[in-house]
């Protein structure tokens, strides 16, 4: 394990659930990630891969600096300090859509939407209703387990003020398109946590294969929308199926949305229960 305050996990080094190894091909940059992306064999080394990505200097300096002046409550916590990859079931009917780790969320715990509040009343609601096997998240490697379902993000690494740049979107498009795409022989429901997880998940799902409603249909609590899947395709041995995938819209759980009564337990529980429920 790494020293105190050291500014990232190295590969292999032994963290729980570290997708990758010392010698995982590393992006330096926009053409790399296109490269590595495109050319990951299947999801666990694609995972590896998002995880050890460099390609961003602005977040990479700023994920590997929050690691180091921690939070103080988290003070004697080592930081994961490295990209969040993708997590879950290997061939989930769910595919959960948000936007970015949280600095001192799953840029310490190693793993998306683990240790914060929002985490918090995600995980709950997914424990209510059947898509998670316990109802907390703190830290990878607590025994949590996704039940049908895998998340993703839009941007794989914290950003300042949890607003990446246009081009920091652009730049991390590739790992989700192609998590998207080899997800889609089972996924039947994509649930995006807030609006910003909305718009990023179409140029994702375009570049995946799917097709694409146009105009785009409007983000709100409960939005919904058909999308035509990708064509057959070969991804792990399988043909991808042909009826409707449905997209979901749903309120991110910030403490700003659950404080003010904007998300409530019975909303998240209602638009899980419809992704659950979709065939």
């Amino acid at each position: 394990m790494p020293t105190a305050n050291a500014p990232f996990v190295p590969p292999g080094s032994g963290w729980p659930e570290d997708p990758a190894a010392p010698d995982t091909p590393v992006a330096h940059g926009t053409g790399d990630v296109v490269e590595l992306a495109a050319g990951a064999p299947g999801l666990d080394e694609l995972s590896a891969r998002q995880s050890v990505c460099r390609a961003c200097d602005r977040l990479v300096e700023w994920r590997e600096k929050v690691a180091v002046q921690r939070r103080r409550a988290f003070a004697d916590e080592e930081y994961w300090g490295r990209p969040i990859a993708g997590w879950g079931d290997p061939e989930p009917r769910i595919l959960i859509v948000g936007l970015a780790p949280a600095a001192h969320g799953g840029n310490r715990t190693g793993r998306i939407f683990t240790g914060d509040r929002s985490g918090d009343w995600l995980f709950a609601s997914l424990h209510r209703v059947g898509l998670a096997a316990l109802p907390t998240s703190v830290h990878a490697g607590d025994g949590q387990r996704l039940i049908g379902a895998r998340m993703a993000a839009t941007v794989r690494c914290a950003p300042p003020d949890n607003k990446p740049t246009p081009l920091e979107r652009t730049t991390c498009l590739p790992w989700l398109a192609r998590e998207v795409e080899m997800a889609a022989p089972s996924v039947r429901c994509i649930v995006c946590l807030g609006g910003f997880a909305w718009q990023g998940v179409w140029p994702a799902l375009k570049q995946a294969g799917y097709g694409v409603p146009r105009p785009r249909p409007k983000f709100g609590h409960g939005a919904e929308c058909e999308l035509a899947p990708p064509p057959p395709s070969d991804v792990r041995g399988a043909a991808a199926r042909r009826d409707p995938v449905l997209l979901l819209g749903c309120y991110h759980p910030s403490q700003q949305n659950t404080f003010t009564g904007r998300v409530t337990e019975d909303m998240l529980d209602a638009v899980f229960t419809r992704a659950r429920d979709h065939r």
